[in-house]
């Protein structure tokens, strides 16, 4: 005699949206990353253009020039209306070359490096604790010994630096400041947001000698060459230049915790007294729970660099150890924020 076994299967108490929205949160990457690199910003800047109109113009096909255009319009690069096809705001401040916050070098950058960000990359920085995309995390001597590597990056940091280089000075009284150094300071980004916002400012930019010189030819091309200098620079070994205001970008996050002790008591030996510290950097929370982007962006320290994003709250102790009062944090421009310190 047959029995049929009743079985009673648990209803889910949350529905599965957020798991596919994690899922396929790399679709929206890919596909920006092989928009950009078919031209296809640029093409929709000059005019509105249908569907037909974009398959001649890059060569594909109905079927994946739709579905690329899909995933644009729904993540806010592209928009649609009567069948016309344009970029919105963000694809205009941020995609096309002739914009000063233009992101084509990182993407460029991410392009070509694609293969690096792949599940076993990632699994193996996991297991191991160390960078996959520059070996034992040796990122800025690589730079140094391969110009051409330290050109192209320093471009790319150029564009995804200068939106908030124009922010943050904004919010921060430097009319008290004579000179600011910008350690670590790539294509000199921050240097011309804060000179071009406080005229009593002098900036020097410290670098390595390829980062340098690509630095000088944009403050060049920014008028700002009397005011804004560049300096090379071993930080490990060299003395910092005598100064009122020392200014790290995303310089912490590439390093460990020790190591950014000491650039911190550096700075607070070198600066003049009643000088500051600024630091700008993508923060945790102070439970180190996200949010979501500064997250990622720790992964992405994990695959390059031997360092690590930090809260508010772990990088006001480093400032606090070292001597520095006063030590504020100010949220700045989307996802950055501005941590000071003042000598005293």
């Amino acid at each position: 005699m047959n029995q049929t076994v009743s079985v009673t299967i648990p209803k889910p108490s949350t529905d599965e949206r957020l798991l596919w929205n994690i899922v396929f949160a790399s679709a929206g990457n890919r596909v920006l990353l092989v928009a950009h690199n078919l031209k296809l910003f640029p093409l929709l800047a000059a005019k509105p253009l249908t569907l037909t109109n974009i398959c001649e113009a890059i060569a594909i096909q109905q079927r994946p020039a739709e579905a690329l255009l899909t995933v644009l319009t729904s993540i806010g690069l592209v928009q649609v209306q009567d069948g016309f096809y344009s970029l919105t705001s963000l694809a205009q401040d941020y995609l096309l070359e002739s914009s000063p916050m233009y992101f084509g070098g990182f993407l460029e950058m991410l392009f070509a490096n694609d293969q690096l960000f792949s599940v076993e990359s990632l699994k193996k920085a996991v297991l191991t604790n160390s960078a996959q995309v520059y070996d034992n995390g040796q990122l800025f001597v690589s730079h140094e010994e391969q110009a051409e590597k330290a050109r192209a990056f320093t471009y790319a940091m150029h564009g995804h630096s200068m939106g908030s280089a124009l922010a943050w000075p904004q919010l921060i009284d430097l009319s008290e400041h004579k000179l600011l150094i910008d350690i670590g300071g790539g294509s000199g980004a921050h240097a011309i947001g804060a000179t071009l916002k406080w005229s009593n400012l002098q900036a020097i930019v410290l670098d390595l000698p390829p980062v340098c010189e690509v630095a000088q030819e944009i403050i060049t091309n920014y008028g700002l060459q009397s005011r804004i200098k560049t300096q090379t620079i071993n930080w490990w070994n060299d003395d910092f230049p005598v100064a009122d205001l020392h200014f790290y970008s995303d310089i912490y996050h590439d390093w460990s915790p020790e190591t950014c002790r000491f650039l911190t008591q550096k700075s607070f030996d070198s600066l003049e007294f009643g000088g500051r510290i600024l630091l700008h950097e993508m923060l945790y929370d102070d439970q180190k729970t996200g949010p979501y982007p500064t997250a990622a962006y720790n992964m992405a320290m994990l695959l390059w660099t031997q360092g690590q994003q930090y809260s508010g709250h772990e990088l006001s102790v480093m400032l606090k150890e070292a001597g520095f009062t006063d030590i504020k944090i100010q949220p700045s421009r989307a996802y950055w924020s501005l941590i000071s310190g003042r000598k005293l």
